[in-house]
């Protein structure tokens, strides 16, 4: 149990029984740490597997602690979530605690119910409305607020509610009484019932309390109050209790998460012992500089608890730094290193593009389908959860009655699918339906996999034969899986926000728009909820593996207003890197000589992106060629069609009008257009120019084009 461990490590695996506090950094193995301290407890016979109750937020996270524990020997052990826990327990007694009626229905989704509490307190709520009276009746009952108690509380916690905050409370009221006439509860009530019967029913709690004797809390930056009630409830007064957590990655204080309960914990907890994991074995030595150099800023009650990473990778390529012009030339760009990656050897699901909200994706979304590399969208949802997913194992299980024994299995799956209206070689267009026809191809994949398993046919005592698998052996299979959360992975580039990258890694992060309005968001108010956007970008950068892009675009549209950087991006230049040290931000030479561009005609300082290409303000006057512009349009047209990319790809708009407004002659010219470095120069420069001097488009294009691959 003890070999290979940190010394950090060791010291949390070994701690005495009692309460303990494992503050864990960012790649520092804290999974490792508890899953070894729960089994070094087992097999020392200290404690019993079937005693210990292990909670994290995630069945992903769960799943993966119960497999290490099962390797690691530990047996007995549950790993749950909140509400799984929960769930069982209430299942188990409601019987006893509901007078020999069954538990009631569980809502999984509070839309249609919100709807009805809405309308009957004179509340017109679409569909966007209602998903946020939905989220604030969550916030309320995970802080134990009760409706009455609403406006104040709301008041206090700094919420923005899409309605008045006593309006909101009348939904909340209406909305308990449509459950409760509806005879369903939601996951609040879950963990509220759980509480109720331990709290307010001894034997209950003498029952619960004697399976339950050592508790394990993952992520617990993460409790809302109503969670850390239930945690009280199962402990009842007990400290056998081992909490792992790290402030600096608090960021889903919106949903009524507080990092005070792991903050307070030495605190309320004198005996408590506090061990620190800082060494970082997920990223390389420049990345983890960043990270540090990223949150060493921080303020509030969260920094209290801050941790200095140190890496343990050997050095790696510094961060960069990436500043374009607009937002569809950084989708651009970003897709085009992507390409790269992967044609070098990055496997593309080792690859991740993150940003602050839902609604970036779409750019990315169709810059990777036009440099034709696949991607997944990555959802809330788990992959078994989703619908689509859902009703594919449905159309199996169906298909189970009419597939012909011995039918070869891939097959079978690809006609069962192909029932629902998938078509495995025609991805179909946009976020949504791509995202689907992927989640379908992942079961084919599976099912790949999985054909190349025998199964055991018994043919007589104790005897077997292998025979392939069948339909019905793959639908065993998935609701196994599904059983165990496990999602498997979509070969493709990861499109994700940043809250639901939070435990994920990759070998290449791209965080991207980091400009002063998305990150952080113009709704970002208070010193507390700045603090929270600067976490979050933390939470972006420690994702990354190997290489780490961080990027952000001048202005939305090309010509659009100018914007700010990110205020959290440390401003460095080339250099540092030491190991644990604080590492640089390599920045494009083009960009950094672009800021100091001044107007040809008036002096000005330009800042707009669009003015820096052309040279001079918008409102100069334009020396426009409009003969040139007209062949440098048509000659774009053709080598954006020979290479199929986007013709901004070759050169923006405003690349084209600066071209044919300066009229370079030669390569010095070229490359003191914005926008046109080293690059560009080599694979497009002879071209520009010759069409510069007159040169027919014609002519150029008869011509050998650049290859394909260095356009990449």
């Amino acid at each position: 149990m003890l070999t290979g461990l940190d010394p950090e490590q060791r010291a949390a695996v070994t701690a005495p029984a009692g309460p303990v506090c494992i503050l864990a950094g960012a790649g520092t193995g804290k999974t490792r740490a508890i899953t070894h301290r729960i089994a070094y407890r087992a097999l020392t016979g200290e404690i019993t597997g079937r005693h210990v109750l292990a909670v994290t937020f995630t069945a992903r996270a769960a799943a993966e602690m119960r497999a290490r524990l099962a390797v690691l020997g530990a047996s007995g052990v549950q790993a749950r979530t909140f509400h799984s826990a929960a769930l069982r327990l209430m299942r188990y007694f409601a019987p006893r605690l509901l007078d020999g009626r069954a538990m009631p229905e569980l809502l999984e989704s509070k839309a249609r119910l919100v709807t009805l509490a809405a309308s009957r307190a004179g509340v017109r709520a679409d569909r966007t409305a209602a998903r946020d009276l939905a989220s604030e009746i969550e916030w309320a009952k995970s802080s134990l607020a009760e409706p009455a108690e609403y406006p104040v509380a709301a008041a206090k916690a700094n919420r923005e509610p899409p309605y008045e905050p006593a309006k909101v409370a009348e939904v909340f009221a209406a909305y308990e009484h449509v459950k409760r006439a509806n005879g369903v509860i939601d996951f609040e009530d879950l963990l509220r019932a759980a509480v109720w019967g331990i709290e307010e029913h001894p034997d209950v709690a003498e029952q619960v309390r004697a399976q339950y004797r050592h508790f394990v809390v993952d992520e617990y930056q993460d409790v809302n109050p109503l969670q850390q009630r239930l945690l009280e409830a199962w402990l009842g007064g007990r400290d056998d209790l081992t909490v792992v957590g790290d402030a600096s990655q608090t960021i889903y204080s919106f949903t009524g998460a507080t990092s005070g309960y792991l903050i307070d914990f030495p605190r309320h907890r004198r005996d408590a012992v506090v061990v620190r994991l800082v060494r970082d074995y997920r990223s390389t030595p420049q990345v983890v500089g960043l990270a540090n150099a990223v949150i060493r800023q921080a303020r509030g009650t969260e920094a209290r608890l801050r941790l200095e990473l140190e890496g343990q990778r050997p050095p790696g390529p510094e961060p960069d730094l990436r500043i374009f012009p607009d937002e569809p030339a950084e989708a651009a760009g970003v897709a085009a290193r992507c390409r790269q990656l992967i044609a070098a050897g990055t496997p593309a699901r080792e690859i991740a593009v993150l940003f602050r909200t839902n609604a970036q994706s779409e750019a990315y979304e169709e810059a990777l389908a036009e440099a034709e590399v696949p991607y997944v969208v990555q959802g809330a949802e788990r992959f078994f959860e989703r619908t689509e997913v859902r009703q594919a194992v449905l159309a199996l299980r169906a298909a189970t009655r009419s597939t012909p024994a011995g039918a070869p299995l891939v097959p079978a799956v690809v006609d069962a699918l192909a029932a629902t209206g998938w078509q495995r070689d025609q991805p179909p267009p946009g976020g949504a339906a791509r995202e689907r026809w992927e989640a379908l191809a992942a079961l084919v994949t599976i099912a790949e996999e999985y054909a190349d398993t025998p199964a055991l046919l018994p043919v007589g005592e104790a005897a077997t034969v292998e025979r392939p698998p069948s339909l019905a052996d793959f639908v065993e299979e998935l609701q196994r899986r599904a059983a165990q959360q496990h999602a498997p992975t979509v070969e493709g580039v990861t499109l994700a926000s940043l809250h639901s990258a939070k435990g994920l890694e990759w070998d290449a992060v791209f965080v991207v728009g980091l400009s002063d309005g998305t990150l952080p968001t113009t709704y970002a108010k208070t010193p507390e909820a700045l603090e929270e956007e600067r976490r979050l970008l933390y939470v972006g950068v420690t994702r990354a593996r190997q290489w780490l892009w961080l990027s952000y675009a001048q202005s939305r549209a090309p010509g659009g207003r100018p914007r700010r950087p990110c205020r959290f991006l440390p401003q460095f230049e080339r250099g540092g890197g030491e190991r644990g040290g604080t590492a640089g931000l390599r920045r494009r030479p083009e960009r950094r000589r672009a800021q100091l561009l001044s107007c040809r005609v008036c002096g000005a300082t330009l800042l707009a992106g669009a003015d820096r290409k052309l040279g001079r303000c918008a409102t100069c006057p334009s020396t426009l060629d409009e003969d040139l512009f007209a062949r440098l349009s048509e000659w774009r047209l053709r080598v954006a069609g020979a290479q199929k990319v986007p013709a901004y790809v070759v050169f923006t708009d405003a690349t084209l009008v600066a071209l044919a407004e300066r009229r370079p002659t030669g390569p010095e010219d070229l490359v003191a257009i914005a926008g046109i470095g080293p690059r560009k120069l080599g694979l497009y420069g002879d071209a520009v120019i010759a069409l510069v001097r007159g040169a027919s488009v014609d002519d150029l294009v008869a011509e050998d084009p650049p290859e394909k691959s260095s356009a990449k």
